[in-house]
Order: C-alpha cells, then sequence, then structure tokens
C-alpha cells in the first residue's frame, strides 16, 4: 500500500469521499495510532485525533484500492473540483 498526506481537505467532501471508496482506507499518525475510515466511528475519532489541542497532527491515508487512492489524492490535490461518484 503506498500513502499520502492530507493537506487542507475540505473535511464534508473527505467524508463523502470516503464512502464512495471501495477498499480499505485507513489513517495512521505519527505515533502509531491506526484508524479505519470506512467506519463513521473511526472517522469522528480518527479527526479528533487529528486536532490535538487545536494543532493539526502529521497522519498519512493508506488505501487497499488504487482507485480509492486515485480518488483521495486527487481531492487533496485539487480540493472540491473531483467528482465523487454516488453510490
Amino acid at each position: 500500500m503506498k500513502a499520502f498526506s492530507m493537506n487542507n481537505v475540505d473535511v464534508q467532501s473527505f467524508m463523502k469521499a470516503l464512502d464512495s471508496c471501495k477498499g480499505e482506507v485507513n489513517l495512521i499518525t505519527d505515533e502509531g495510532d491506526r484508524f479505519n475510515l470506512k467506519s463513521k466511528l473511526s472517522q469522528i475519532a480518527g479527526l479528533v485525533n487529528l486536532i490535538e489541542g487545536g494543532k493539526l497532527v502529521n497522519a498519512r491515508i493508506y488505501c487497499s484500492n488504487p482507485e480509492d487512492e486515485s480518488l483521495l489524492f486527487r481531492l487533496n490535490l485539487f480540493g472540491n473540483g473531483v467528482e465523487i461518484a454516488e453510490k
């Protein structure tokens, strides 16, 4: 699995993109915390964990499906301009 960092992402668009992902999507912090972002509970816990004391923590996204990786990478790169397929 390849990994990439998310930067200045629109959380609402990111959550919508996660819902359209077909494979596993994991967020792993530099501290080693791992969150399965396909789970709504883990999404919330992961986002809360990313913002510690009002400061954004470094984390990377790992995708098991190359199409998911491409979608999330483009969202990260281009922002809201990425079309997300509806389920």
